[in-house]
Order: structure tokens, then sequence, then C-alpha cells
């Protein structure tokens, strides 16, 4: 199983950053601070550097090119020499910069820095794609670069720098898996996507999985009009050719297809209907007023010690004023009990990381937002290629285990065995 590394702290990574920095002679800082400065100074210095940095290392690779230093007489029988500076504007992450580059005679200079024909330096790229996104459209990026930086992007450029997120995205959703997940949850998202002219819901479907170590990571995403056997049958098969060979507990929100689905391709996984999801869809029938009540008078259903407890807790809600008063709330549970069921086998320590849905609701919640903000998505690659963005930033976050996976490992281990023992080896 390979190791797991711990993602360092932002402090740390700036603080390793800072260690890369070059050590600046006293003589030059003395040259260029000779006071106190103002914020505005500073960054006007700060650019003027990095103009005359970038300027000396283009020169620095002309000298390479042509064998010999401005100044200095060229090889003999060598027939290409300098040919003055052509000016260039590059768009940098701290705004629009003028610089003058070296030319030669032959046009045979390939610099490395800045490659012909390029006008973003480093940094920029990634500025547009970080602000895409947190949600912002290509206008509004656009405006936002516009008024901060007094940069002039096209909308063209900034769509040609997003659409390079597609290979990112293709690399991650066909990345090899672990043989075996202990748990994974699958939930879905509503997107309003154009197609052929109209504007059609469609849902995006997210596998979160919790590997042998209690590490989260997000399996996959998938976008799809309808769900049914044939579609879950499709994702489970896509799972299993990259590398996942055994998952122990799928939980699930009554995601039509799934079960079927998931024993067809993973015959022993036991599939678990979401807790919180199914309180919450409860919920939804009980007046805002009564929500306290009705959730509390709920509890001693998932809270009982086995099936016999929590099916005559159940039967108790079910006779009493709130069960009379919502008999929708009684079907629910009972239409998904057969899939609530498992959840009274596991031990506390498996229920409360099966039942603490927070990593994925927290997900959700963010990728909720993002798509509010977009409000529509003109293809499906346009969804996929946003919301992988959002969650390459959810997963970049330092922490990713689930704070009681020790004492729940000791309890998948007891009982499941092999299946969970053999994958940790």
């Amino acid at each position: 199983m390979p190791v797991k590394h711990k993602k360092p702290s932002i402090a740390a990574q700036a603080a390793a950053r800072t260690a890369r920095f070059p050590k600046l002679p006293e003589h030059l800082l003395d040259g260029l601070v000779e006071g106190p400065m103002s914020a505005m100074e500073v960054e006007d210095l700060i650019d003027a550097f990095g103009k005359a940095v970038i300027e000396r290392a283009m020169a620095g690779e002309m000298n390479a090119h042509l064998g010999y230093r401005a100044g200095e007489d060229k090889p003999a029988q060598q027939a290409d020499e300098r040919n003055g500076v052509s000016a260039k504007t590059l768009l940098t992450k701290h705004g629009s910069m003028r610089v003058q580059l070296p030319r030669d005679r032959d046009g045979t200079f390939e610099p490395v820095l800045i490659p012909k024909h390029e006008r973003h330096f480093a940094g920029f790229d990634e500025r547009i794609i970080a602000l895409y996104a947190r949600g912002m459209s290509v206008r509004e990026i656009q405006a936002f670069l516009a008024e901060t930086y007094g940069t002039d992007v096209s909308p063209e450029l900034i769509s040609e720098v997003t659409d390079e997120v597609m290979t990112e995205t293709v690399a991650w959703q066909n990345r090899p898996l672990e043989r075996m997940y202990p748990v994974v949850f699958f939930d879905a998202l509503r997107v309003k996507i154009r197609t052929d002219g109209l504007v059609v819901n469609k849902a995006v479907y997210l596998a979160l999985g919790i590997d042998a170590s209690g590490e989260r990571d997000v399996l996959g995403l998938w976008i799809e009009q309808t769900e049914g056997s044939k579609f879950w049958l499709k994702v489970f098969n896509e799972l299993k050719n990259r590398g996942c060979q055994d998952i122990l507990i799928a939980v699930v929100d009554g995601l039509k297809g799934l079960p079927e689905a998931i024993n067809v391709v993973f015959p022993k996984t036991t599939v678990q209907t979401c807790i919180v999801h199914l309180m919450r869809n409860s919920l939804d029938y009980a007046g805002w007023k009564d929500r306290k009540l009705v959730a509390a008078a709920l509890k001693p259903i998932y809270a009982a010690a086995n099936e016999q407890q929590a099916r005559e807790a159940l039967a108790a809600f079910a006779a009493g004023p709130w069960g009379t008063k919502y008999p929708t709330i009684v079907a629910a549970w009972e239409r998904a009990w057969e899939h609530v069921v498992p959840f009274f086998i596991f031990p506390p320590d498996i229920r409360r990381v099966i039942y603490t849905t927070n990593a994925i609701e927290n997900m959700n919640r963010q990728l909720r937002k993002i798509i509010k903000n977009r409000g529509q998505f003109p293809s499906d690659e346009a969804a996929v290629k946003l919301l992988w963005l959002a969650l390459r930033n959810v997963l970049a976050k330092p922490s990713r285990s689930v704070h009681t996976w020790k004492a729940a490992m000791n309890q998948f281990a007891i009982l499941f065995g092999e299946r969970f023992t053999e994958a940790r080896d």
C-alpha cells in the first residue's frame, strides 16, 4: 500500500518557498532602498526589479546561444550575431509588463524563459485558473484583471487558459485507485447545462472514498441526465478497471439503480442508506417549528443498539403524535428500511464514520456555491472543468483524514477480516 504523506501547512509551505529565495547582496539593497517607502513604491520597485531580472536572464540565454557576451568579439567564422532587441508585453500575476528581449540576426535563438510567441509569464495562467475555480465567469475574470492589474485580456485567451485544465481533469478521472476502500459515499448535485439550445437539469454524481488509512479522496465525478442501473454499472466498472477491487460499505442517498448495480460489480459490498440524508428528507415533511422536536423523536431509531430495538422505536414513533401528524416520515423510513438495517450491525466506531458525513457535506456546500454563482453551463465539459477545479481546491486543504479512524480501523479489521487487513499490507 503506498505511503501517505501529510500535506504541509500553509505556514510550512511559505517557509519552504522563502528558504529557496536567493540571498540578495546588501550593497544592492542599499542602492535600491534608501529610506522609508510607501506600499506603492515597494510594488513599483518589485516590478522594476522583476523586469530587470527577466531582461538580464534573457541576455544570458543569448550569450549562451551565441557563445560570447555583449561587447566581446564574436568567435571566428561565426556569422550569427546580436540584432538589437524587440519589445514584448508580458502578462504576469502582478499585471502587464513591457520588457526588451534580445534578437539574433539569423533568427535561430530559441529562448527558454519566455519562448517565442509566449505572452504569459509564470503565474499568470494560475491566477486566471484560480479565479475561474471560484466560480467567476470569463467576463467577470476579464473585468477583474482590468480593474485590479490594468491588464486587458480577451475572453478567448481566458477560455484558452482554462481549457488546458481538461487534460489535467481527464488524467485525474482516469488515475489508478486503491485496491480496497472501507467506505465510499455516493451523492449527487443538480446543475443546469445547455444542451441543443435548451437548458437541462443534469445530475453530477460524486464518489468520496475513505481508504484503509482513513484518508478521504474523491474517486471521480460523472454527469448524467437520468440515473439507473445501466448508468451505475458503468460507474462501478470504471472504478474496478482503475484498480478498486472491493468496497466494504457503500453509503447512498436512495440513488436509483445503485444498490442493484453495485452488487453486480462488487457482490460483497454492504449498501447502507445515508442516515443524515434520511433524517434531512424526513424533516422536509415537518413544519419549521416542529423540526427540532421531530428530530429528537427520530433519534431513538438510528441510535438503537440493534435492528429489533430500531424497529420498535420506529413503531413507537409511528404510533406517537409526530408519526400521526406526519405519516409520510414513517413511510420514508419504511421504504428505505432494507438499506437502513445494516447500520445496526456495525459497532459504534464504524457507525460514526458512516453517520458523520461532514466531509461530503462540506464539499457539496462549496460546490453548490460555485454552481449557484455560475447559473448554467454551456456544456458537460464546462461543468466538469469547473467542478474539478473546485474539488482541487477542496482536496488541497491540509486535513483530509477521519478523526476517529484508529478506533474504526480496529473494528473494520475484526468485522471484515482479510478483506480489510490484506488490502492494508
